[in-house]
């Protein structure tokens, strides 16, 4: 069981890590655009801009759903990281039972 286990569990962990960065890029890439440093004429910005918003947009959606509208202000990428960190803190907790710690 511990031989198929801990991979697994350590590649969910990997996994929800590389989703918290690309959560990060999305926030970063929406601020760039947002304040005009980058525009979505240029191909390449499309295509990162596309690529981001298909990884997220299904989760923050989610997510906006459920929360109430502050306006402006969207929090949902906050709520995203709580919720990645809560699963990761799972996860790590899930791997220290599996090695008896």
């Amino acid at each position: 069981m511990d031989i198929i286990l801990v991979p697994l569990l350590t590649v969910i962990y990997y996994a929800l890590e590389m989703y918290w960065y690309v959560v990060v890029a999305t926030i970063i890439f929406s601020w760039l655009l947002a304040f005009g440093v980058i525009n979505t004429y240029n191909h390449a910005v499309r295509t990162i801009g596309d690529v981001l918003g298909r990884l997220t947009e299904p989760a923050l959606k989610r997510i906006r759903n459920v929360m109430p509208n502050f306006g402006a202000v969207d929090l949902s990428p906050v709520v995203l990281w709580l919720i990645i960190i809560f699963l990761q803190m799972v996860d790590q907790r899930l791997l220290a039972t599996v090695h008896g710690l």
